[in-house]
């Protein structure tokens, strides 16, 4: 393919790109949980995971995955903070935790421990990044807002990436279907 043909990919892309953040501009009427920045890493997880919808399953299952593996850190720490750990109390609470996400690779649909680590990052990020909790707000209220952050933008990420490959799909069958300019195209490539 040359740039020529690619370039309609890129731009593609970049429209997508833009939608989400016309989405991310306006989503306080319909979609208040959305944030793009996790949206577009999630898009990004949706490629790494192989471009099917199974990866994608598999993604937003890490993610959730790695919500519970953050809550599981913070609440161990807690515990172990309290029995004297002192400034251990998280290493060792994600000592165990770590041996659990990692065995997850041995689970069929829970196998790509990528997400479940790039989803904990996100989790701990959100934590420590929302400012606007409810007044009065408990810890497990606290867990469930970045979580539905978390989710609710991943499902976008992962709904921009089948969208990306169903556009790219249907554009590369059209070039290589010999349509009017397609075929003009693939014979100036040749040259």
């Amino acid at each position: 393919m040359t740039y020529k043909q690619f370039f309609p990919i890129t731009v593609m892309i970049a429209i997508l790109a833009a939608a989400m953040m016309v989405l991310d501009a306006n989503k306080a009427s319909f979609l208040p949980h959305f944030l793009s920045w996790v949206a577009f890493q999630a898009w990004a997880m949706y490629f790494l995971a192989g471009c099917t919808r199974k990866g994608g399953v598999k993604v937003m299952l890490g993610y959730l995955g790695g919500a519970v593996a953050s809550v599981a850190i913070m609440e161990l720490a807690g515990v172990f903070g309290g029995w004297g750990f002192g400034g251990a109390a998280v290493p060792v609470a994600v000592f165990f935790v770590v041996i659990a996400v990692i065995s997850a690779e041995k689970v069929p649909w829970l196998d790509f421990v990528p997400s479940w680590f790039v989803g904990a990052g996100v989790f701990f990020g959100l934590m420590a990044l929302k400012q606007d909790w409810p007044a009065g707000a408990g810890q497990w209220t606290k867990y469930w807002i970045a979580g539905v952050h978390l989710m609710v933008s991943c499902a976008v990420g992962m709904i921009y990436g089948l969208v990306t490959v169903f556009l790219r799909t249907k554009y590369e069958t059209w070039l290589k279907s010999g349509q009017p300019g397609a075929a003009a195209d693939a014979a100036a490539a040749e040259e």
